[in-house]
């Protein structure tokens, strides 16, 4: 293509920070443009947030539902190809399936609805409408993670045994929620988070990554989540056991109430050639361990590294990638799938979450809930 992908986003309002973030991974690859926006349910703050952005004030609009009608009626030349939703969960649905029965393709943040029904629903509405879905699970697009995946899918660990992942943030271990903090204020609130608390904020994050990189699913889980916060009634500490689809055994802890963590999010896999370690706080190293070899320690651009790994290592090895470059991974992988649909190209195996991952994640969600209920009886993931 001789242009960029033309994108509006939903959401993402003066004072967001998951909005600019997605901006920014956005641009990272000079593949994409924002065009358009409706920033906020308010329309007066949706057009100051656009103007703010430099955006002309025409393609500033007042509702999702303006900017879906409005930005169809343009010329194909110069409409938006897909939309970006940064809302908080109970308006990532709405948006979505609106913009994709009007021929638009998404990109949506996660968890991906706000209940299992509406998951459900949206995956029938993908599949319909033959449109592209991107959920940004966006720790899979770390180079050393690529690199994680594609040890176990060449068979280098061997077969696994046992995974170990945890989750642990402290941000909430006081009741910042009633201090006007509006990032805590709708994550403990059920109407607009839905029945997970940290579960479905980052609970979700740790078994996506579960999934990815070993490529089993969870078969079943026995979840034990816990609420410590005064007036809360989502969780906001949990800690589930996992059974794999091949006889693997797991663990969970997720927190955000664990004081003094700040993302500790961090993975181990354990086969029976080899294991594998990574920590997002130091994301620039994939640790590994084997029966007969020293410790092995990967980086971005660095030495023995699959083309799986290298193709979303950006600059030299040494120097740092981080949380910005792993987003824009999941926006670039999607934008080269975007590409190719627009010139009637496919791609067999495009890299990023898609809805299928967006219901999994909710089929989570509900199943440890349903666990916790039962006094953590283990229950199917489906």
């Amino acid at each position: 293509m001789n242009r960029k992908l033309r994108m509006g986003m939903i959401g993402g309002g003066a004072g967001s920070f998951i909005g600019d973030v997605h901006r920014k991974a956005a641009g990272i690859d000079g593949m994409i443009e924002l065009v358009c926006g409706a920033f906020s349910s308010t329309p007066d703050k949706s057009i100051a947030s656009g103007k703010a952005l430099f955006l002309p004030e025409h393609r500033c609009y007042g509702s999702f539902e303006e900017m879906i009608l409005k930005e169809k009626e343009l010329p194909e030349g110069e409409r938006m190809d897909f939309v970006s939703i940064v809302t908080p969960n109970h308006m990532h649905f709405p948006p979505a399936k609106m913009a994709l029965e009007h021929d638009f393709h998404v990109v949506s943040d996660k968890p991906m609805t706000l209940t299992l029904d509406e998951a459900i629903e949206l995956e029938k509405i993908v599949e319909k409408t033959g449109k592209l879905f991107a959920l940004t699970h966006n720790y899979t697009g770390h180079p050393m993670v690529k690199q994680a995946k594609a040890l176990v899918d060449h068979g280098d660990i061997g077969s696994i045994r046992k995974v170990q992942v945890q989750y642990l943030q402290g941000w909430l271990s006081t009741a910042v929620e009633k201090t006007g903090q509006k990032q805590a204020a709708w994550r403990v609130d059920p109407k607009r988070s839905g029945i997970g608390g940290a579960l479905g904020d980052i609970g979700t994050h740790a078994e996506n990554l579960v999934e990815y990189i070993t490529g089993l699913k969870i078969d079943e889980l026995a979840a034990d989540l816990g609420v410590f916060g005064e007036g809360r009634t989502l969780d906001d500490d949990g800690n589930v056991l996992l059974r794999m689809e091949n006889g693997a055994k797991g663990t969970m802890s997720f927190s955000q109430i664990a004081l003094g963590e700040e993302n500790n999010l961090a993975i181990k896999v354990y086969g029976d050639k080899g294991s594998l370690e990574w920590h997002q706080e130091t994301p620039n190293q994939l640790i590994t361990h084997w029966l007969d070899k020293p410790v092995k320690v990967y980086t971005p651009n660095g030495n023995d590294l699959y083309e799986e790994a290298l193709n979303v290592s950006r600059i030299p090895a040494g120097h740092p990638e981080g949380y910005l470059e792993a987003f824009a991974t999941i926006y670039k992988n999607f934008a080269i799938h975007l590409m190719a649909v627009l010139k009637g190209e496919t791609i067999d195996k495009p890299d990023y979450p898609t809805v299928k991952d967006g219901l999994r994640g909710m089929q989570f969600i509900y199943a440890s809930v349903e666990s916790d209920k039962n006094n953590a009886a283990w229950t199917k993931i489906n």
